[in-house]
């Protein structure tokens, strides 16, 4: 399965707006200086309903941890659109993956549980 494109993102680089999205699950990623807790939300989407990407992982901000989040529950966030570069960026020949611009949410800040959602 193709990860999804963020070009709905896109449309509003360099903007913060309002988004929520279905918290999963928390995790660990290794950086320079230890280990970071993340986040992941799925089905994140703006302040219209429109979905802008089927998941986003995030630092544990202070925000994010005083929402006291359990699997299931709805987070609104406001967030800044920015652009990135993925794809491998290194210099071993055999590993051939272009590195190519996608956008992603950062900054969270404004954090709010708003419980499970409703079926």
């Amino acid at each position: 399965m193709q990860p999804q494109k963020r070009k709905a993102l896109g449309k509003n680089e360099g903007e913060r707006s309002l988004y929520t999205g279905e918290f999963i699950r928390t995790g660990i990623k290794h950086g320079f200086k230890g280990d970071i807790k993340t986040v992941l939300l799925k089905d994140v989407k703006d302040e219209n309903g429109q979905l802008v990407t089927d998941h986003l992982w995030f630092n544990m901000t202070k925000g994010f941890e005083a929402a006291n989040l359990d699997p299931g529950d709805i987070v609104e966030f406001r967030g800044k659109v920015e652009k990135y570069i993925k794809g491998y960026q290194g210099r071993r020949e055999e590993v051939y993956k272009p590195p190519e611009a996608d956008y992603k949410l950062s900054r969270p800040t404004k954090v709010r549980n708003l419980g499970k959602k409703e079926d």
